[in-house]
């Protein structure tokens, strides 16, 4: 394992974050925030608790999720477009780097940063509503397992992608939908039977649930297949990468 390789690509990757705080760090900060006043100032005051819990408290891990899911996909898939974009992505994948060491670095310094924000969020949050985490090493766990899942995932989109808007479309016109639509702001026990089976098929339902189950001890769906659903996509976006890799698909052309 080439640990200097490593460690180039990933504190290059990570001081490009602090080049672009206000748009890496500060914007989401200010934008969660502002759903905090939203909804769980203005709105939740009108809504009566949901398991016992305060509408303000009750939205805290679905708005962390909101954004750890599309920071990591666009920190990702940023980091690896723009060396395919100016051609310096020749320049690695002729030194001796492996791409297991590329992979790591990129992704870990993707998944670095959106853990880092989800824990300012976090802080943040404490500032709105009153919290309390039940378990927070699978708090812990959950974060860091869902920001390098979802890393992983913006890293294929990133080669995949042959331009700017398709960067964008999918944690901003599929991501960000499927998780308003999880159960981010509510209980899916709120909706009609009807609306409570087809919600079973948004994947980002079971991912908010662990986490909210790590906060405030309930969750909508077991915990357990909300485990096994998200190591099944963890699965799927390496066997994603490990193919791009093998064949050099829109990395040797």
């Amino acid at each position: 394992m080439n640990f200097h390789a490593i460690r180039a690509i990933y504190v290059f990757e990570m001081a490009r974050t602090w080049r672009t705080v206000l748009q890496s760090i500060v914007s989401p900060v200010i934008s969660t925030s502002l759903y905090f006043v939203v909804f769980g100032a203005a709105i939740g005051s009108r809504i009566s608790d949901i398991d016992g819990v305060s509408y303000g408290a009750f939205i805290v891990p679905g708005l962390i999720m909101l954004s750890l899911l599309t920071q990591s996909i666009t920190n990702a898939s940023f980091g690896i477009f723009f060396p395919k974009f100016t051609g310096t992505i020749y320049e690695i994948l002729s030194a001796p780097v492996s791409y297991v060491e590329i992979v790591i670095s990129y992704v870990g310094a993707a998944a670095t940063k959106s853990v880092i924000l989800g824990l300012i969020i976090l802080a943040t949050s404490s500032l709105f509503v009153p919290l309390q985490i039940m378990h927070p090493l699978w708090m812990l766990m959950f974060l860091i397992l869902t920001a390098f899942t979802f890393s992983l995932f913006g890293f294929v989109l990133g080669i995949w992608a042959d331009g700017f808007e398709k960067l964008q479309l999918v944690p901003f016109l599929i991501v960000t939908p499927l998780i308003f639509l999880g159960g981010s702001f509510y209980s899916i026990d709120m909706l009609p039977p009807f609306w409570q089976t087809a919600t079973l098929f948004n994947p980002v339902v079971y991912l908010i649930n662990a986490f909210r189950w790590s906060f405030l001890g309930v969750a909508d769906v077991s915990v357990g297949l909300s485990m096994a659903m998200t190591v099944l996509f963890l699965a799927l976006c390496l066997t994603a990468v490990w193919w791009i890799f093998k064949t050099g698909y829109r990395l040797k052309t």
